[in-house]
């Protein structure tokens, strides 16, 4: 069915990206082992370690982001220890408690971009000081982040600088990767992350797959027998072939990296729009997510024709809503948004 309005809600409101609705499509009389131990699924490991130049690295596929978060957290931490994330963080605010509800304490600290930073990180530790409370243990970080913000090298090696001296794992999410990657305020690639991260994943549910994340365990001490970490919560999927067919078509020809950067190019075309209206923002425009304040009579109005989240209650009668463009938001609907936009803008 034809969606009547604009579709800014998601990066994850299409089917997929048509060449792997190909690839599936190519492999529909084909036989598979399960479980992702076939030679497509092989195929698309080796792809994803040639990009991260660490070939002692395992890759691991499973359905979805939170998954990928609950298994990776729950498998590096011992019952005692917990995790350290800046309080906008999904682990916090978008997954139901699954980390908790794993018996691990999510720690947290107000951030005004999204970002974990160092010092948080260091007191944080400071204040968990003695056996009658939980040890941090590990640094959670969302690249972008749920603000739409992109860490750069500097932060990053910033993160792991102090993870080495207080013995902390860094993990990233990387729902979002692709459009991190391909910001123009990027200044690092794959295998520089995987210098740097104990394990990340990079997301394709929100880049063109019908669902799918590839986890990257970088640090050896994580990859023992993390395969019954999967399948005891229940990430082990039979149909593990048909996300090695999808990661297999989205790494050919840089495919993963061309829908994230058009997905980025559409929202700085819609940022530099607000911004000629008059529009100001909650956060600054790195990535494929847009965040303007409107007044909420506004956005009342704005909901009629366009799909998006209320993010933030502002004062003055005023919020913050949020725009996700991807590799589907075409000029005409960044057009015709702006349009709709400029009737309500605060100079009309």
């Amino acid at each position: 069915m034809t969606a009547t309005k604009i579709n800014l809600l998601n990066d994850y409101n299409y089917v997929a990206h048509p060449s792997v609705l190909e690839a599936l499509q190519a492999y529909q009389d084909d036989r598979f082992v399960g479980y992702a131990l076939d030679p497509v699924s092989d195929d698309a490991r080796a792809t994803i370690l040639e990009l991260v130049g660490l070939p002692q690295a395992e890759v691991h596929f499973v359905t979805g982001g939170t998954q990928a978060n609950l298994i990776t957290i729950s498998a590096a931490l011992r019952p005692h220890e917990a995790v350290i994330a800046a309080s906008s963080g999904h682990i916090v605010v978008h997954e139901t408690g699954a980390i908790e509800a794993t018996g691990h304490k999510v720690l947290t600290h107000d951030s005004a971009d999204g970002k974990v930073k160092p010092e948080a990180v260091q007191a944080l530790v400071l204040a968990h000081n003695n056996d009658h409370m939980v040890k941090p243990r590990l640094v959670y970080l969302s690249q972008t982040t749920e603000l739409g913000t992109v860490y750069t090298l500097a932060e990053l090696q910033a993160l792991r600088a102090v993870c080495d001296e207080l013995d902390l794992l860094l993990f990233a999410d990387g729902a979002r990767l692709g459009c991190a990657l391909t910001a123009d305020k990027c200044d690092h690639n794959l295998a520089q992350m995987a210098e740097l991260l104990d394990a990340f994943y990079i997301g394709g549910t929100k880049n063109g797959l019908l669902y799918g994340e590839a986890l990257v365990l970088c640090n050896p001490i994580l990859q023992k027998d993390f395969r019954y970490q999967i399948k005891q919560r229940s990430g082990l999927l039979g149909k593990g072939f048909i996300l090695g067919i999808q990661f297999q078509a989205l790494f050919k020809d840089d495919l993963y990296f061309k829908l994230a950067r058009q997905g980025n190019e559409r929202a700085a075309e819609l940022d530099t729009g607000l911004k000629a209206l008059g529009y100001s923002f909650e956060v600054p425009t790195e990535s494929n997510q847009v965040f303007p304040i409107l007044n909420n009579k506004a956005i009342s109005t704005l909901a009629e024709k366009i799909e998006f989240n209320l993010i933030t209650p502002l004062e003055n009668d005023q919020s913050s809503i949020r725009f996700v463009t991807t590799w589907q938001t075409t000029p005409e609907e960044i057009q015709a948004t702006l349009s709709l936009m400029e009737r309500l803008s605060p100079r009309a």
